[in-house]
């Protein structure tokens, strides 16, 4: 650990927030399973679900993913169609195949086993610096920091960062920042474990943060500045596009028609209701099923839905139809198979 006659003023800050942020998460945090078992391939798995995912919305999927696949060895074995609907619902599927290509990789080359080297860590598909330093730092006590949104807001606010937590140099910057001053051993997975907390609970990311409740409250120079809700900076993200999109309820009577999406690109490999970019019309869905080699008639307008990726926002409206002739690429299956066998995003199963 670097001397502290040579810290930075941000790093002499940093190395007197950590005793009391560590006596506050002791006391305040919060149960959950990955953190009564600690072990790399538990750390692992949490964190990778919990990018883009809220920590209350991950939880009943941890406990039945680690059920059904408890170790490394198993998850590398798993065929990619149990695992995404083992996965459905969480959205970011290449989340899970790159667990997957992880896995293989780890029963390739480490017996099964995660190593500790944060290096290799971060070398393994989907993994990256920060996930690499969760795993590193609580499941084997290395000084290595993770940071992540929580991280940086809280750093930005406790140090009067006016860096854009958006750029990538800012986030390689606050990393080395914190290096310099963290501890090994159980107090690296609480400092870990502290700093998201902290940023997830009360240093918030919209609103007012909850100084009053805060363990570092007297060490924040946003606070003290009175600038804790103009911190971080964030330059302004790229608009969503917005997708118009028709979606097909084809069905014979019992079942439904679903097909694969390609197998890059957005929700790459899922199955889908079949349906086509544009506006939703019978014409417009007749000339896309006569394209494919299929036939349907009975048309009926059902309704419109929305969802949200990161990038892009698609306005659906769904249409039925009775099949005559089903596509070649296409497979019938019955509601409740569409529910329990086959890999079907949120995005469709709204409509069913």
């Amino acid at each position: 650990m670097k001397n502290k006659k040579t810290d930075t003023p941000e790093q002499a800050l940093l190395r007197r927030a950590i005793p009391p942020l560590l006596a506050w998460y002791r006391e305040n945090r919060v149960d959950l399973p990955w953190r009564r078992e600690p072990t790399p391939y538990h750390v692992w798995l949490s964190e990778i679900m919990l990018q883009q995912t809220r920590i209350r919305a991950a939880l009943p999927y941890y406990e039945r993913f680690l059920s059904e696949l408890p170790t490394v060895a198993d998850l590398a074995a798993v065929p990619e169609e149990r695992l995404l609907k083992l996965w459905e619902g969480l959205g970011y599927y290449s989340r899970a195949r790159n667990l997957k290509k992880a896995a293989v990789l780890l029963c390739e080359r480490y017996g099964g086993e995660l190593p500790r080297s944060s290096a290799e860590l971060a070398a393994l598909p989907g993994v990256g610096l920060y996930t690499a330093g969760a795993i590193a730092s609580i499941a084997y006590g290395e000084p290595e920091p993770a940071v992540d949104g929580n991280v940086l807001r809280v750093l930005s606010r406790l140090t009067l960062s006016e860096a854009d937590v958006l750029l990538p140099a800012t986030r390689t910057e606050a990393a080395g920042t914190l290096k310099a001053v963290y501890p090994s051993g159980r107090e690296a997975g609480e400092l870990t474990e502290g700093l998201m907390e902290l940023g997830e609970t009360v240093c918030l990311p919209n609103g007012a943060p909850l100084c009053a409740s805060c363990p570092l409250a007297a060490l924040c120079l946003a606070r003290r500045e009175g600038r804790e809700t103009a911190l971080p900076v964030r330059s302004p993200k790229k608009e969503r596009r917005i997708e118009e999109r028709a979606v097909l309820l084809l069905s014979d009577g019992e079942k439904l028609a679903v097909r694969r999406r390609p197998s890059s690109g957005l929700l790459a490999g899922m199955w889908e209701l079949p349906g086509f970019a544009g506006e939703a019309t019978k014409e417009k869905a007749n000339a896309f099923l006569s394209s494919l080699g299929g036939e349907a008639d009975s048309w009926r307008l059902l309704g419109k839905k929305t969802h949200i990726f990161t990038h892009v926002e698609w306005r659906m409206t769904a249409l039925s139809g009775r099949i005559r002739v089903l596509p070649p690429s296409f497979v019938l299956a019955s509601r409740e198979k569409l529910l329990s066998d086959f890999a079907l995003p949120t995005a469709f199963r709204k409509f069913l």
